[in-house]
């Protein structure tokens, strides 16, 4: 039996609506990995460090996908709730509009200013022409990672997610067949991590515009003709700005570690790092991937004015975030060395340096989630301030402040210490919010 928006949701019923997103997650975030482990074993370490130098620009274009999806869904599993739903099938429609037309200008902006940008990301030499090669080809596709990022938040808003999870199985399948091909047998070098990746994008971002577009949909949502609104897409996009805003933070948090790593440990400090981004990215996408299977359920009870199931669902999602968070540390901090293994293994010390980095960046595991899960639970209350200012907070001012002053004293130790001591202090401050607004959400 399917689960809908309007149940009550039971630990089983609640884990079992958001397996299918966490693990669209989890895959997505490996085949995110795999240009990473292709290029750092196969191409070598300076185009390595150049994907790791551009990619924050990158993600911060994606991430503009990722504010009108979350923004968006919020909008339309409210509008849902209270019982519009031709009015959220347009709502629906309006975002992909949006999101294309953003994704067009961004193409043609990024693509024009990508050598500037390079170099003012700390990139010369050989790097920078791997950077803007590599970056010119995925960012000719940006339109399509932008789509995949709102779908990704739209499909358990539809009660589809398990479709939703196949889309981003079809994309990431693609991507590793590709870097393995055009890598590995082609030997296409970064040139073929480039393409493999904005073609996945494609195969995730544009097949759901067919699905939604169908008669087959017997979804809760489907794309149709509307009128574009100016004043609900702003809405929209102000109350998904937390999730621009953890893109953006963390993108600029990555270009000052990178500066302070050259610094304290040169070009191994910034491969070192480039492997605890992706390793912590895949643990982290297990409690993204709880975020968006579970944020549709708020919005809609929100709608509905069902206070005692949101006041069910913080409860139980806080309960989860801290078990699994537990668990995680745990595996993250006993299995560093095999994990780190597989990207630098070819290097001895390299590899005895990311293996404690990670073991200590593993310690905030425990309590990321809860983080995490507090600025979507805003998000989806339709209070994109709260949101934003949770998340601005956690992914860039405590951890700007940690990067720029603990290595004063501690060296590249304080670096790694950083991550974690960011994640603790975020937490205080999450929690002071959901005391404060307990009133007036009735949770």
């Amino acid at each position: 039996m399917e689960i809908k928006l309007s149940d009550h949701f039971t630990y089983r019923k609640l884990i079992k609506f958001c397996i299918p997103p966490i693990i669209m997650m989890v895959f997505s975030s490996i085949y995110c990995v795999v240009d990473g482990v292709f290029v750092s074993n196969y191409v070598g370490q300076i185009p390595f460090n150049a994907i790791n130098l551009i990619f924050p620009f990158i993600m911060i274009l994606g991430g503009i996908g990722f504010m009108i999806g979350a923004g968006g869904t919020a909008l339309i599993g409210k509008t849902l709730g209270q019982g519009q739903r031709e009015k959220a099938n347009q709502y629906l429609s309006m975002i992909v509009i949006l999101t294309v037309t953003i994704g067009a200008i961004l193409t043609i902006v990024s693509t024009i200013s990508l050598r500037p940008v390079a170099r003012l990301l700390g990139a010369e030499g050989d790097t920078l022409e791997y950077c803007v090669i590599y970056g010119r080809i995925v960012l000719s596709f940006i339109i399509c990672f932008m789509l995949q990022n709102v779908f990704q938040v739209v499909f358990p808003l539809a009660e589809k997610q398990k479709l939703g999870l196949y889309f981003t199985l079809a994309g990431g399948i693609t991507n590793i067949v590709l870097d393995a091909l055009f890598i590995g047998v082609f030997h296409w070098g970064i040139i073929g991590a480039a393409f493999a990746t904005g073609i996945s994008q494609t195969v995730a971002g544009i097949l759901p515009i067919f699905y939604f577009l169908s008669k087959r949909n017997k979804s809760l949502l489907r794309l149709t003709k509307t009128r574009f609104e100016i004043k609900p897409m702003l809405c929209a996009c102000g109350n998904g700005i937390s999730e621009l805003f953890s893109n953006v933070s963390g993108s600029i948090v990555n270009i000052v570690y990178n500066w302070q790593l050259i610094k304290y440990a040169g070009a191994d400090g910034v491969s070192a790092y480039a492997v605890l981004m992706y390793l912590k990215y895949i643990f982290i996408a297990i409690f993204i991937g709880y975020t968006i299977g579970s944020a549709p359920v708020i919005s809609y009870h929100y709608g509905a004015e069902n206070h005692n199931e949101l006041k069910n669902l913080l409860r139980k999602s806080l309960r989860l975030n801290l078990i699994v968070g537990l668990v995680m540390m745990s595996l993250a901090f006993c299995l560093s060395k095999p994990f780190t293994q597989i990207f630098v293994g070819y290097k001895p010390e390299l590899l005895d340096m990311t293996a404690h980095a990670f073991r200590i960046v593993s310690l905030g595991f425990i309590i990321v989630g809860v983080n995490i899960f507090i600025s979507s639970f805003f998000t989806a209350l339709n209070n994109g301030v709260v949101s934003a200012v949770i998340s601005v907070l956690r992914t860039l001012i405590f951890k700007l402040l940690a990067a720029i002053l603990l290595p004063i004293w501690f060296g590249v130790e304080g670096i790694w210490w950083s991550i974690t001591l960011a994640e603790v202090t975020a937490l205080i401050i999450s929690v002071f919010f959901l005391v404060i607004k307990k009133k007036k959400y009735h949770y």
